[in-house]
C-alpha cells in the first residue's frame, strides 16, 4: 500500500573526495539504513541513488541524491512527486553544526539553519514539515569558515566513533518510523554527551 511508504533522503555530496566529509553523515547513515534493509543502491531517474525495502515494519525507499548538498530537493521532491510520498512520510537524515558530535537530534519541521541541503529541500517540496534526523558534527574552530569544516573528514577520534553514531542515528529513523516522533526523541535526546 502507497500510503505506509517512507522516503528516507540521506543528505551529502557525491563523490569519492566528499567520502567521509562532516558534510556526508546522511549519505554514510543511508547506507547502514540500506544493509539493515537488505536493499542495495542503484541509479535512478530522480538524480538520486535509490534502494528500496523494508524497515520497521514498513515499505522504505531511501535515497542519496547525485546532485551537490545544495540541490538536494531535485532528488527528494522528484522521488517524492513520482511515488506521491507525502511530507508527512519523509525523513531527511543531515549533518548539524550546532549540535556536537555524537548527538542525535529528531524533529518535524522548523528552518534550514543555514544548511543548503534543507533550504533545497523545502523549496522543491513546498513545505517544512518533513521530518529530520540531525547528527552532531560539533562547531568549526577557532574561526574556520563553517562552510570549510563540514568539508573536511572527521577527526581521527571522532572517526573511531563514527559507526557508533552512524548506527544510533539509523536506529533513530527506525524508531521514528515504528513509534513516531515523540517516542523516538525521548529515546535518542536522553542519549550522548548533550544530554
Amino acid at each position: 500500500m502507497t500510503g505506509d511508504r517512507w522516503l528516507i533522503a540521506g543528505l551529502g555530496n557525491p563523490g569519492p573526495s566528499y567520502a567521509g566529509n562532516r558534510h556526508n553523515a546522511g549519505f554514510l547513515t543511508a547506507d547502514v539504513l540500506a544493509a539493515r534493509a537488505g536493499a542495495k543502491f542503484r541509479a535512478s531517474k530522480f538524480r538520486a541513488m535509490v534502494a528500496e525495502g523494508h524497515l520497521a515494519g514498513f515499505s522504505v525507499i531511501i535515497i542519496k541524491p547525485i546532485t551537490f548538498m545544495n540541490e538536494s530537493g531535485i532528488a527528494v521532491g522528484g522521488v517524492s512527486n513520482y511515488h506521491r510520498i507525502g511530507a508527512d512520510r519523509i525523513v531527511v537524515i543531515h549533518d548539524e553544526l550546532d549540535l556536537p558530535f555524537d548527538t542525535i537530534r529528531l524533529k518535524r519541521g522548523g528552518g534550514d539553519n543555514g544548511h543548503n541541503g534543507l533550504r533545497s529541500i523545502t523549496a522543491h517540496l513546498g513545505t517544512r514539515d518533513y521530518y529530520r534526523v540531525r547528527i552532531g558534527v560539533g562547531r568549526p574552530p577557532g574561526r574556520m569558515d563553517p562552510a570549510a569544516y563540514v568539508l573536511r573528514d572527521f577527526a581521527a577520534p571522532e572517526r573511531e566513533e563514527l559507526p557508533l553514531v552512524l548506527d544510533r542515528a539509523a536506529d533513530a529513523v527506525e524508531a521514528l518510523l515504528a513509534d513516531g516522533l515523540a517516542a523516538a526523541q525521548n529515546a535518542f535526546h536522553g542519549a550522548g554527551p548533550a544530554g
